[in-house]
């Protein structure tokens, strides 16, 4: 069960992961109804850290799996859970993942979506290894009417957990918003982690123009559109929620192999180095960035020397062309000058430090030469801009 075995080569990875993970318990996400968890509780289905195994690992109801496992079914139907995202918003493509589920994994599953004007008030608490769903529960839930929701993927075949063919993907064409999600095993198994690829949005509306928003957040819609390097941190984590929990929740480059021989500053004590790292993230709604935060929390040998911030204003096609060329050209102009950075601190940058007073929708962070940076905070106010995207448009291409 626990065979990691490789039968060939990987292959590549869909560019649907570059956005940002609507489901993860760290935004938020939480399973709300599960028919059954008698081996392993549906709740790991949303934990932030890849699954792992333990050969010798076992409770009092079986082999202990990172992940949800239901009884083997010996009743009509099928197990399935309702998922309650942490980001409302739009689906761009699922991770269905198997790993370590290779005797025992569901054969087949599908996914349905629904928009609700409030969240249900029953949820499942607790550790529910070993349970299943009460006959009140399954009254509860049964007032959703899940079973009627839209699909989002039909009933698909899954594959075993091994290290070569865990990963399901799915892409997902759905244009409207979602805010909670059933998924269905068929009839029964393992699944050790759900990812749930999308972008966040929010009720502008409801903003006032007065209101000092983050604009980059990915509960207010932000989401990553390139980089030049991730090899130890996507970027998309420094648009997450609160403060990153440990280097792993940050973006963080592998060192540049262009680094000098020996390490010159200049005049402000910034190191003159031939290379850089950047990443390129689309606004949640185009607006005047007025206060930049950059946050170098937990990065305490492996901080960036300085960075800069560029910012401008694309249409839909113009982020489409940039996407396609990897942001090789662009209409950028200097948000934050080039600033020296400090270990393990939250920089804070207002209005005196900022060159630009006209509305943005695109921002790129360079920092250099490499390094980590745990959040990044742009703080502003919509605007109305006959250019930027008002709405989340899907990139067009992979990164």
């Amino acid at each position: 069960m626990a065979d990691r075995r490789t039968t060939g080569q990987a292959a590549a990875e869909p560019d649907l992961l570059q956005f940002n993970d609507l489901a993860c318990e760290t935004v938020g996400g939480k399973v709300i109804f599960a028919t059954d968890e008698w081996f392993a509780p549906a709740a790991n289905l949303l934990k932030r850290e890849p699954p792992q195994f333990d050969p010798s690992a076992f409770t009092e109801f079986g082999k202990w799996m990172d992940g949800w496992e239901t009884r083997r079914k010996r009743l009509p139907g099928y197990d399935w859970c309702i998922i309650q995202l942490g980001v409302p918003g739009l689906i761009y493509g699922l991770d269905v993942d198997t790993s370590f589920f290779t005797g025992n994994h569901s054969p087949f599953v599908s996914v349905q979506a629904a928009c609700l004007d409030r969240p249900p008030t029953f949820i499942q608490e607790g550790d529910r290894t070993g349970m299943a769903a009460s006959d009140s529960q399954l009254d509860a839930v049964a007032t959703l009417g899940s079973e009627a929701w839209p699909v989002l993927v039909g009933v698909s075949e899954l594959k075993p957990g091994y290290a070569d063919c865990c990963h399901n993907y799915f892409r997902v064409n759905f244009g409207c918003r979602v805010t909670h999600l059933r998924l269905n095993m068929h009839p029964d198994g393992g699944i050790s982690r759900l990812r749930v690829y999308g972008v966040g949005q929010r009720d502008w509306l409801l903003v006032s123009a007065h209101q000092d928003v983050d604009l980059v957040a990915m509960t207010n819609g932000g989401v990553c559109l390139g980089y030049s390097n991730a090899h130890f941190g996507h970027p998309r984590n420094m648009i997450g929620l609160d403060r990153a929990a440990n280097m792993a929740d940050g973006w963080e480059t592998a060192r540049r192999l262009d680094r000098p021989k020996e390490l010159k500053v200049d005049q402000w004590g910034i190191l003159q180095v031939p290379g850089s790292e950047w990443a390129v993230f689309r606004l949640g709604h185009a607006g005047v960035i007025i206060h930049v935060e950059v946050d170098t929390n937990h990065f305490k040998g492996n901080f960036p020397d300085s960075c800069r911030i560029e910012a401008c204003t694309l249409t839909p096609e113009e982020e489409a062309r940039s996407i396609r060329t990897r942001w090789s050209s662009g209409k950028w102009q200097v948000l934050l000058p080039n600033q020296k950075l400090r270990p393990h601190h939250r920089h804070q940058y207002g209005e005196a430090e900022l060159s630009l007073t006209s509305p943005v929708s695109h921002v790129r962070l360079i920092i250099a030469p490499d390094g980590g940076i745990s959040r990044l905070r742009l703080w502003g106010r919509p605007t109305t801009s006959t250019a930027a995207p008002t709405k989340q448009e899907k990139p067009a291409s992979r990164l």
